[in-house]
């Protein structure tokens, strides 16, 4: 599409209208009055010229004062949302292409915003959906064994104090998943600030395997740490923050790892930086999974199922407490090859 100026318009409308009055004034002057041959021709030739430019200016101006009210309107508007205030322009300009760039540009925009509100109410209608999806199992199980107590089996001591455990074990469930959606919220919002300090990332590590050395052996799985060398290595962290990563990684290798199989941690010098894996040799995750394994409440199928009693909130916390220290976070995997998860942490000389 070809761009086209007020006065390059004006000048096409004035050109045809001064022709067609020109022409009519000649023939009418031409019918009631006697003249040579010559005089039509400087007749139109006068007629022609004033009419142009009467016509040129008249419509000029009129076209220029519209359109530059239009695009005064679309600017300020513009500008006024991005700024809060109310901006002059130039109008000695192309006034017709800025008003299609504006437009285009306000078209743009406005897909975006529509489109980003679109994913919200998405992601709003999935989030609600999963919460109630999760709370659902441990109500429903509560439900049932206080059913169960209050229909006599509370008399029973062969059934009694085994339901009461395991509604217990559903109320803590319920608890874990609250907490983790509290904490979840607060970083998205940072609201949870971070405890930056020196920190030894190996005696981190030897603190966490202890606590899930139990875990560990009821599998049957190996924890095997891989360091760079017997130094200590110092990091900039959260000691708290990625105590719970290290945590949660681990957790899961060993609920999804081979039952006599192995996990691995590993230290790599990255210059600046330390990337930590956290491997396992279990059933590993398919491809299309990958992208958005890090989401609110996202499982994978069979392998990563409910049974196992997460949240669904770990992974995504992980990868919240990371970005918070300003790093990265990723996994690769294939099925019947195991999958590994590896994030970067920033090294610090210890005072």
């Amino acid at each position: 599409m070809n761009n086209i100026t007020p006065r390059a318009l004006s000048k096409q409308i004035s050109l045809i209208l001064g022709a067609i009055l020109s022409v009519l004034f000649t023939i009418i002057w031409g019918l009631t009055s006697a003249f040579v041959w010559w005089m039509p021709v400087i007749l139109f030739a006068i007629t022609f010229t004033a009419c142009y430019f009467i016509f040129l200016w008249a419509i000029a101006n009129f076209i220029d004062r519209k359109i530059k009210i239009i695009y005064k309107t679309i600017h300020n508007l513009k500008v006024g949302r991005k700024k809060g205030v109310i901006e002059e322009i130039d109008v000695d300009k192309d006034i017709l292409t800025e008003v299609r760039k504006d437009v285009i540009e306000w078209d743009l925009r406005n897909r975006r915003e529509i489109e980003r509100l679109t994913d919200q109410e998405k992601f709003r209608r999935e989030f609600i959906g999963n919460v109630s999806h999760e709370l659902k199992t441990p109500l429903f199980s509560i439900q049932g064994y206080i059913l169960t107590l209050l229909e006599g089996g509370l008399e029973d001591p062969k059934i009694n104090i085994s339901y009461l455990q395991k509604a217990e074990k559903s109320v803590d469930r319920m608890i874990d998943m609250v907490s983790d959606l509290d904490e979840i919220a607060k970083l998205e919002t940072s609201q949870l600030t971070m405890q930056f300090s020196t920190v030894d990332i190996y005696k981190l590590l030897d603190e966490v395997i202890d606590s899930l050395e139990f875990k560990a052996k009821e599998k049957n799985i190996k924890l095997i740490v891989k360091v760079i060398d017997e130094k200590p290595l110092w990091v900039k962290a959260d000691p708290v923050r990625i105590t719970q990563v290290l945590t949660n990684l681990i957790i899961n290798s060993i609920y999804y790892g081979k039952e006599g199989g192995r996990t691995e941690i590993r230290f790599f010098d990255f210059d600046e930086n330390v990337l930590i894996e956290v491997a396992d040799n279990g059933d590993g995750i398919s491809e299309e999974h990958l992208p958005r394994l890090f989401e609110r409440f996202y499982r994978v199928e069979k392998s990563r199922s409910r049974n196992d009693g997460g949240s669904g909130l770990g992974l995504a916390i992980v990868k919240h407490i990371i970005e918070a220290h300003k790093q990265t976070i990723n996994v690769r995997s294939s099925l019947n090859k195991g999958a590994t998860f590896s994030f970067t942490l920033a090294k610090a000389t210890k005072k």
